[in-house]
């Protein structure tokens, strides 16, 4: 042992604590015998001196003692602490700064503190922080009785009293603040505000040789002590983050780097401190931490080990000896919580490796059993812990309040996980400060208040947010009544001079600078406050109290307070980003190495579901059980994934969030789970790939949405009855309100579903919560709060933010009047004391760290104002307090924002605080609700108008969900449409849409998509009132009487026949069930630039190959047949949706030639709409079918036709063509069809609701039948063409069978008068079964003539009338319009559309004649091949007849006109072009639609709606013009009226000047502008308007036709010329550039929106941000009392903010599309143009992400049977131009077609997120695109789904190419939600690429 020389001091005190001064017994070994040193305290008659080995330091008596640290020296000094002190006081002796470098910990502030407690030397202390500024540390100017004083800071106050200046944190400083020390450092010199300057000592004795003191005063020059000395500390800063020391600065200071104390000083110290423990367990503890301090360590990136915690962490272990070390270490040191996977393995090999993973065997602290005031100890308490089977008793500090026993609380559900973290978190808080760490919402707060009751604590709630300065922690400024400033000690300050707990919320936002102030708070429990005052822990304080014998008063009066012993805090923070390296803003890793010295941490576990269930059930007791069941059983699953997609989600269902679905539906139980989830997770504005996640969830827990359809029947209104109002089914009492200009009041039309998001609001309402409103902009949120509270009856006030929102703003608004601050309160605090409304709205443009300010309010109902008040929810405790304001019971917030991501980029305050809010979703209203409402805006607009404009808005609204477009178009733009047109009728809606969408007139993408939308919806935007192209018409021929019909009634037998009839039930087979598809019907308006007969057009979904072979309408449902295979399609004229129904299986497909089918269809009448039979002519098969159900029935006729379709061979086997069976269905809608076979002598009369069958037997042989009316029937004989008038009677019933008459008509030409035969029989090809109206009859003959009449129409004339037929018996006259050559007579068949295929085919007559007769519109329309229509006199000479499929020819008997109108040809037809042929002579089929329209469908399944009626077409015409608007071209005037004052005198002509100059005013000539009493126009009193000519303020139509065309050409060869030069600069054909602008245009609106979200978020990384401190700039409220005071820097700007110093530096997102290349891919091409497909996705990646390669590193990697690394793109050499990209094109297209088959999508996927995973990155994302058929592989789709999240770093996703049957859909099923896409249609793919784009891009955003 060394001997330690102590001479007895002045003070017997001072011995006997240096007598503890033992030195370590560790060191007592030879090695070390030359580095010992002794500390020794030596009295002599010159006073006392300090030696440390040979080195001595005389004392001096400090002038302010109570400034000298006491009890820092501990009871043994380790040798190398000595050897530190002994340096320090080396360089003190020199006259020279220290700066104490080492790692974070209190060790350097203690060495420090040490030596001057050892020197007796005076300290002024600070702690620096990102806000100090140079007043902190020269001079601040305070305000006495009205004058500013400056006074000085702690430097200034070190160099003149030769005090020590110790600068903690000198890394934490801002750059250009140290700097002002320079001098002083150096040359000891400083020049002050004051005007003195400080000169070192040794000039300034040099001075007074020569000088007085007085002149040297009257200089303003003060000496610097000679004593006066900086000790600095710092961490070394590459390693540590925070700024470098300055050069300059860096070189004035002497360092020593002072590193933990070695292994064996620090075992020591831990072995006194654990006597009950194991050495070898303090040696492994020792071991673990030292090796996670060492470098090896850091470059793994795991934080350092909090060694300076070890101490308090033994403290605990010697009470609980049985405490894992584990456990321990994870307090300490919770790596699972801040690393990432191979930071937690490294930590725990480092653990096994000292056997420290003992956590498994033993037990931990349970429960805590009692709590209870200690009886020896004032301020402390025993608290028993139940271990294992024993309780442990120990103290801990305790409050000021009563303790209470634990689980006495009735807001406080105990659970167990919960129950063992209090008894933790009492071991822990025995000994030091701890943090609590949790997701949001998952119950900290509600831990910390019960932990604190436990105790007797009041609790200090502190706010923490992410521009919290120092002073809002420490200090703040304010002025006193009189003027004066003065300080405010901050809660903080007052929570630790009266022993509250601290809890500071938000940690983790609040900035590492900032928190640094308070680390010797927490680790010396000592602060410095910025007035002056000094806290000193509280033995500190005694000790002083001792030594100076001073009284409380004293010390208070030196500004020395005690901090009270129970004084605890307690930090809740939000887990840290797992292993977050760079990550955008606020995604930094809080939790350094600093912050880990400072407590001991704890986390919150998420709760077990039973835990949580428990806990719902405690909480909201009448939940219904299985509802609460279903909702924990969707949240866990989705807590346990890995997916960040899924666990976002999670985040959203937090246990907050979860417990206020329970209360609510322990309210209302009959709502859906699924609604009030998606509500939480604000489903409607997630990404879609999150929302298709969250749906997968919610169905895989069998919670889908279902829509009760009575919910929108559901009658919503709103009524106020005697203080009541009720929305739906809710009711609340109505407020009364004092005063009514606070209550909103609003032009509010009632719509269904903004009353459901009200009767939402109110539920929420009534159980208390505040509500957050989400949406687009426009979409009503306001309206909908203004409503809600005008209902209510409740005051509003408003608060606005933006993005300069403060804090301060939040709450109050300083302002100075008569030099004192006053505090003005915002519209928040008056709202609180009111108990009125808040109504906070673009509460996302406000940053997040400012708003969630509002937690606290809504949470614990606290909240502490600028001006030092503090809000307080419960009365009882604001009793007695002063500065409190109680908070309201009627306080309510009402939060606006609008939703979270893309295109608003708007702070995401839904993922901040959306989990305190009760969140609805505010969404545009629904067609229905929108055009209701729209109604009441514009109740004289007409409604097509309105019904287009919802329409179009509702596509783009779906597009910009679909992220096609970005901008979301909302109610309030159609709104505003409406109003306009309301006002001005005849304005054109072409015109006002303009008004919205001009704002996208200069983004060619964006104009382009909005005009296709438009058009589609039939708005003509860009249309021409003049463009108007209707078909030329052309006279008919005179109409002629040419002839008579007789009906022979009488006379011989021969003439009138009877028919046998016999009648028998029908044979039903079936039903069986086939599935109904249904494909959206992208139906297109077709008058959006020119106005003609064709009203709307779209596509059927088919086949190439299929063939389209018959139409049918009955009222607005139209039914197309086609055969090949055999399907009919139905759709609504108007409507959204086309069903399908494929009978494939009824009839099967057959090789072509064997049997073509033809099928017929009959949509039948009430009461079975929905229902159509068809028939199929070859072999008479009728089928019955139920579009509805999908059911299908056989109807079989007649027994024997069984037998002959058995017999199969015979369709072709005999050689002549069979006679077909025909169904005649004019009367399907009465539920009654006649079958007939050509060339047979049977009618088949089928009564459909009977389910009966009249067969007539006939005498002649059919050739056609015609039913003229439902008892007469016109039959045609087979071979001579003759016709019979049957008759029957009308009911046929069984008894009267037998009874049908058959007469013979005899034709007569009306030259040979009766009688006579006539020669031509034509055999008509339409006739009427009704007839035409009188009036149209008198027009058609040009006489007045009331008559029966049919109209009929055949080869030879245009139209003929029969008057008098059916019914009259005389014979009846035939009047016709002949055409100059019979139809059938012309060669029409070698012109068609397809004359080539089908020039010799046409073999028999085409089995339909596409002839409609519309009776109303008195028109005839036939469909006729080109080749038969006179197209010279349709159209001039020189023009070329476009190339069409067919010609309508409208024979229109009112004007006497024919008109031919061209149907386009079909974009595709099928093959079997001999096939085609048969069903009709020209390319299309027609049915009559309506009263004056026809439809047509082309043979490509294209679908065409057509006005023929001259009214309806006047009529739409008018509408078509007027939508465009009356600009017909005039000049527009601009009238000014002026009341000249004069009197009109006598109007006159005037005089006529012979010039014609132009006059304004002067009352004499006529023709001038703007006088009076002359002719003239824009003037007063004149007699008429005359205009001489002059213009009057012309304002011209600039068209942009205008432009000459030799400029557009000018133009034009200007863009190819620059085309063809970049085309030779990148050495690329011009073959080669089409080939590539062919992909390249493919996604070209992909790439762009994919540009456009890539800028905004560039530009919103750009944002600039507030520099502080500024001596320019706009006010900084914060510094009102600095700028009273007179400082300069109180303003603050917006600037670039540098990125923190020590934050590492932003790496770029990995990208990888791995696209299948493999031989499928080219075989399948044909088919769905799969492998086009993927080259058009791979070229939108290239170009989307071309030019951002710093934010994106991108490759491109194929797999195919060769093997799964193909490289296509490299990372580093990605194409720069379209010529490198088409290369990369072509490799695909090549590799696809050579290479080996097989499949290797697993391989790929696994090898690319390995290999990614490998990378630096921000990001990784792996994309794949495959056409895997898994399945025929062998593969499992498991499988598949485990390699896909394999990695939770890498996101990947995969992308299939939709293949056989459902085999897609079920990989979805088993595919992970949101990270599996199946792309049935390959035009998706680049789509669904985007949407993963866009949402990946913004997941960081």
């Amino acid at each position: 042992m060394h001997t330690q020389v102590l001479c007895s001091g002045t003070s017997a005190a001072v011995a006997a604590r240096r007598v503890r001064n033992i030195l370590g017994s560790v060191l007592g070994r030879d090695g070390w015998k030359w580095r010992t040193h002794e500390v020794k305290l030596l009295n002599t008659a010159s006073g006392d001196t300090v030696t440390i080995g040979e080195i001595a330091y005389k004392l001096k008596t400090p002038r302010n003692p109570e400034l000298v640290p006491v009890k820092h020296i501990s009871d043994s000094l380790p040798q190398t602490v000595v050897q530190h002190l002994r340096w320090i006081m080396q360089k003190d002796l020199l006259g020279q700064d220290v700066f104490l470098i080492g790692p974070p910990g209190p060790l350097r502030r203690s060495i420090a503190m040490q030596y001057l407690e050892l020197t007796k030397r005076e300290v002024e202390y600070v702690a620096l922080s990102r806000d100090t500024t140079e007043t902190d540390l020269k001079q601040r100017r305070e305000i006495r009785s009205g004058t500013a004083f400056y006074i000085d800071q702690c430097a200034v106050r070190a160099a003149t009293k030769g005090r020590v200046l110790v600068l903690e944190g000198l890394e934490k400083a801002e750059r250009n603040v140290l700097p002002v020390l320079n001098n002083l450092l150096e040359n000891r010199e400083m020049q002050l505000e004051d005007g003195r300057f400080l000169m070192s000592a040794e000039r300034y004795d040099k001075l007074l040789q020569d000088h007085t003191t007085d002149e040297l005063d009257s200089w303003k020059i003060v000496r610097v002590s000679e004593d006066f000395r900086v000790i600095a500390l710092g961490l070394p800063v590459p390693k540590y983050k925070g700024n470098p020391l300055d050069p300059p600065l860096r070189s004035r200071f002497q360092a020593r780097d002072v590193y933990y104390l070695p292994f064996k000083d620090q075992l020591e110290l831990l072995y006194t401190a654990g006597p009950n423990i194991a050495a070898e367990r303090v040696s492994q503890l020792l071991s673990l931490a030292t090796t996670l301090c060492s470098q090896e360590s850091s470059d793994l990136g795991l934080p350092d080990f909090p060694v300076d915690n070890l101490l308090p962490a033994l403290h605990v272990l010697n009470a609980f000896p049985m405490l894992s070390s584990q456990q321990l270490v994870q307090r300490l040191y919770p790596y699972n919580s801040i690393l990432g996977k191979d930071g937690r393995a490294a930590v725990e090999g480092v653990l096994s490796r000292f056997e420290l993973l003992d956590g498994r065997r033993q037990p931990a602290a349970s429960a805590v059993t009692s709590v209870s005031r200690a009886t020896d100890r004032e301020g402390r308490a025993d608290v028993s812990l139940r271990v294992a089977d024993k309780d442990v008793t120990f103290q801990v500090p305790a409050g000021v309040k009563e303790t209470r026993p634990p689980n006495s609380s009735l807001a406080f559900i105990s659970t167990p996980s919960h129950s063992q973290l209090m008894a933790e978190m009492m071991q822990s808080h025995m000994v030091k400060d701890i943090c609590l760490i949790g997701a949001k919402g998952c119950g900290k707060s509600v831990i910390a208040r019960e932990f604190a009751e436990m105790l007797g604590y009041s609790i200090e709630p502190l706010m923490l947010y992410q521009d919290m300065t120092a002073r809002d922690l420490l200090q703040q400024r304010f002025t006193l009544p009189n003027g004066d400033t003065a300080w405010r000690p901050s809660p903080l300050v007052t929570a630790a001079i009266e022993g509250k707990l601290l809890l500071l919320d938000g940690i983790h936002r609040v900035n590492l600078g900032t928190l640094a102030v308070l680390s010797r708070l927490l680790h010396d429990r000592e602060l410095d406050l910025y007035d002056g005052t000094r806290l000193l822990r509280w033995d500190r304080y005694q000790t002083l109290k001792e030594q100076l014998q001073f009284s409380d008063e004293q010390l208070k009066e030196r500004s020395v307070f005690p901090i009270h012993p129970s004084f605890r805090v307690l930090a809740l923070a939000e887990p840290p980003v797992v292993g977050a390296g760079a990550g955008s803003r606020g995604q930094q890793q809080w939790l350094g190495p600093e912050l880990l010295t400072m407590f001991l941490y704890h986390t919150v576990s998420p709760m077990a579901v039973a835990e949580e269930m428990d806990l719902i059930q405690g909480l909201a007791r009448d939940v219904p059980k299985e509802a609460a069941e279903q909702l924990l059983h969707l949240t866990h699953s989705l807590r346990k994934t890995n997916d960040p997609t899924a666990q976002s989600l999670a985040s959203s269902l937090s246990t907050r969030q979860l417990l206020r679905i329970c209360r609510r539906l322990s309210r209302y139980p009959e709502e859906s789970i699924a609604h009030a989830v998606n509500k939480a997770c604000l489903s409607r504005f997630l990404p879609s790939l999150a929302r298709s996640s969250l749906d997968k969830s919610l169905a895989d827990c069998s919670m889908q949405d279902t829509a009760d359809p009575s919910e929108h029947l559901r009658d919503l209104s709103c009524s106020i009855k005697d203080g009541v109002l009720t929305i739906g089914n809710v009711s609340a009492p109505v407020h009364s309100a004092t005063e009514k200009m606070k209550v909103p009041d609003v032009l509010f039309y009632d719509n269904p579903q903004h009353m459901m998001v009200m009767e939402d609001m109110l539920k929420d309402f009534l159980l208390g919560e505040h509500l957050l409103l989400v949406g687009n902009q426009g979409v009503g949120k306001n309206k909908i709060v203004d409503r809600f509270l005008h209902l209510l009856n409740r005051h509003r006030e408003y608060l606005q933010l933006h993005r300069d929102t403060t804090v301060q703003t939040l709450t109050l608004q300083p302002s100075v009047r008569d030099g004192i601050i006053m505090y003005e309160d915002s519209p928040l605090v008056k709202a609180v004391k009111l108990g009125h409304i808040l109504v906070i709205d673009e509460a996302d443009k406000a940053p997040t760290n400012v708003t969630c300010i509002l937690k606290t309010l809504v949470e614990s109902g606290e909240m502490i104002l600028a001006d030092g008040r503090r809000i307080l929810s419960d009365p009882r405790e604001a009793e007695g307090r002063p500065n409190t304001i109680v908070m309201h019971p009627d306080f309510r917030m009402l939060v606006l924002a609008n939703r979270p991501g893309f295109p608003f980029l708007g702070n995401d305050f839904f993922g901040a605080l959306g989990d305190i809010f009760s969140c609805h979703a505010v969404d545009n209203p629904k067609p229905q609700a929108e055009l209701a409402m729209l109604k009441q805006y514009g109740p004289d607009v007409p409604d097509a108008t309105l019904q287009k404009l919802v329409a179009a808005f509702g596509d783009l609204r779906s597009m910009a969900d679909r992220g096609t477009i970005t901008y979301p178009y909302s109610t309030r733009e159609v709104v505003n449409i409406v109003k306009h047109l309301q006002k001005f009728p005849e304005e054109g809606l072409a015109n006002v849409v303009r008004n919205v969408f001009d704002f996208d007139a200069y983004n060619k993408d964006m104009r382009e998509v909005v005009i296709e939308a438009l058009h589609k919806h039939g708005i003509p935007i860009g249309a021409k009132p003049s463009s108007v192209n209707l078909a030329k018409e052309l006279p008919l021929p005179e109409v002629q009487m040419t002839g008579y019909w007789t009906i022979n009634q009488v006379g011989n037998a021969r003439r009138k026949l009877l028919c046998p009839t016999e009648t028998r039930p029908i044979d039903i087979k079936g039903p069986a069930f086939l599935r109904v598809q249904s494909s959206p019907c992208s139906r297109q308006e077709s008058r959006a630039l020119s106005f003609s007969e064709e009203k709307a057009h779209w596509q059927i979904p088919m086949d190439e190959v299929n063939i389209i072979c018959d139409v049918a309408t009955k009222d607005d449902e139209l039914y197309v047949a086609t055969c090949n295979p055999v399907s009919l399609y139905s759709m609504k004229e108007q409507g959204e949706t086309i069903r399908c129904m494929e009978l494939y299986d009824v009839f099967p497909r057959t090789i072509s030639g064997v049997w073509q089918p033809l099928v017929t269809v009959a949509p039948l009448g009430s009461p079975l709409d929905g229902q159509v039979v068809l028939h199929e002519e070859q072999s008479n098969t009728v089928l019955h079918l139920d579009m509805q159900t999908g059911a299908v029935r056989r109807l079989v006729l007649s027994p024997d036709t069984e037998q002959s379709s058995t017999k199969a061979s015979s369709w072709w086997s005999s050689k002549g063509p069979q006679g077909a069976h025909k169904m005649c269905h004019d009367f399907a809608h009465k539920n009654w069809l006649l079958f007939y076979k050509e060339e047979g002598n049977q009618l088949e009369v089928l009564d459909v609701l009977e389910g009966r069958v009249h067969s007539i037997s006939l005498p002649i042989n059919l050739k056609s039948v015609h039913l003229v009316a439902e008892d007469r029937w016109l039959l045609l004989e087979s071979n001579t063409n003759k016709k019979f008038l049957l008759t029957k009677p009308m009911h046929m019933t069984a008894e009267e069978a037998g009874v049908c008459q058959l007469h013979s008509i005899s034709e007569d030409s009306a030259s040979s008068g009766h009688g006579a035969t006539s020669a031509e029989v034509s055999a008509p090809q339409m006739l009427s079964c009704e007839q035409l109206p009188n009036e149209n009859l008198s027009a058609a003959l040009d006489q007045k003539i009331v008559s029966p009449n049919r109209i009929l129409a055949d080869g030879g004339s245009f139209a003929r009338v029969v008057v008098g037929f059916p019914d009259l018996v005389s014979p009846n006259e035939v009047y016709s319009f002949k055409r100059p050559v019979d139809l059938s007579l012309v060669k029409g068949a070698d012109s068609g559309a397809h004359a080539l295929l089908r020039g010799g085919l046409r073999s028999s007559p085409a089995r339909r004649d596409n002839c409609v007769g519309l009776l109303s519109a008195n028109q005839v329309v036939r469909a006729l091949p080109p080749g038969k229509v006179p197209l010279r006199e349709i159209y001039p000479k020189d023009v070329t007849p476009p190339m069409t499929a067919a010609y309508l020819e409208v024979t229109d008997l009112n004007s006497k006109k024919v008109k031919y109108i061209p149907v386009p040809r079909s974009m595709t037809v099928s093959p079997y072009t001999s096939w085609l042929s048969k069903v009709s002579e020209s390319d299309v089929l027609v049915a009559a639609l309506g009263s004056g329209g026809v439809v047509t469908v082309d043979m490509g399944g294209y679908v065409r709606l057509w006005e023929t009626g001259s009214d309806t077409l006047q009529r739409s015409l008018m509408e078509w013009r007027n939508m465009i608007g009356s600009e017909d071209g005039r000049p527009v005037q601009i009238t000014i009226q002026r009341d000249s004052g004069l009197d009109v005198t006598a109007p006159k002509h005037g005089k006529v000047d012979a010039n014609n100059d132009p006059h304004v005013g002067g009352n004499q000539w006529a023709g001038g502008t703007g006088g009076r009493d002359t002719a003239g126009l824009g003037g007063k009193g004149g007699p008429y308007r005359l205009d001489a000519g002059h213009k009057v303020h012309q304002v011209s139509q600039a068209e942009k036709d205008a432009v000459p065309e030799e400029v557009r050409r000018a133009a034009r060869e200007m863009g190819e010329k620059a085309f063809k030069e970049k085309l030779k600069e990148i050495d690329m054909s011009e073959y080669d550039a089409s080939t590539y602008e062919r992909f390249s245009n493919a996604v070209r609106r992909q790439v762009q929106s994919l540009r456009i979200v890539l800028d905004s978020l560039q530009a919103k990384g750009k944002e600039r941000q507030w520099l502080k401190n500024q001596a320019l700039g706009e006010l900084d409220d914060a510094k009102i009392i600095d700028g009273l005071t007179g400082e300069k820097a109180i303003y603050k700007r917006r600037g670039e903010l540098d990125p923190e110093l020590g934050s590492p530096q932003q790496k770029p997102k990995r990208l990888r599309v791995l696209v299948d290349v493999s031989g499928s891919m080219y075989r399948f091409n044909g088919v769905d143009g799969r492998l086009e497909r993927s080259m058009e996705a791979v070229c939108m990646v290239m170009e989307a992400l071309e030019g951002y390669e710093h934010r994106f590193k991108y490759d491109v990697v194929g797999h195919s049977g060769d093997g799964y690394d193909i490289e296509l793109v490299r990372a580093d050499k990605v194409p720069k131009n379209n010529k490198d990209r088409l290369k990369v094109l072509k490799n695909m297209h090549a590799h696809s077609q050579f290479c080996m088959s097989g499949d290797f999508t697993l391989e790929g996927t696994d090898a690319s997120i390995k290999e990614l995973a490998r990378e630096e990155a921000d990001e990784h994302f792996v994309v794949v695109l495959s056409d895997a058929n898994l399945e025929r592989y062998g593969i499992r789709p498991e499988r598949f789904a485990r390699v896909l999240t394999a990695d939770p770093q890498v996101n990947a996703f995969a992308i299939f190419i939709g293949s056989l049957g459902d085999q897609a859909e079920r990989l979805q099923k088993t595919l992970p939600a949101g990270r599996s896409f199946v792309a049935m249609d390959t035009k998706q793919i680049p789509q669904i690429l985007q949407q993963i784009f866009t949402s990946t891009m913004l997941s960081s955003a």
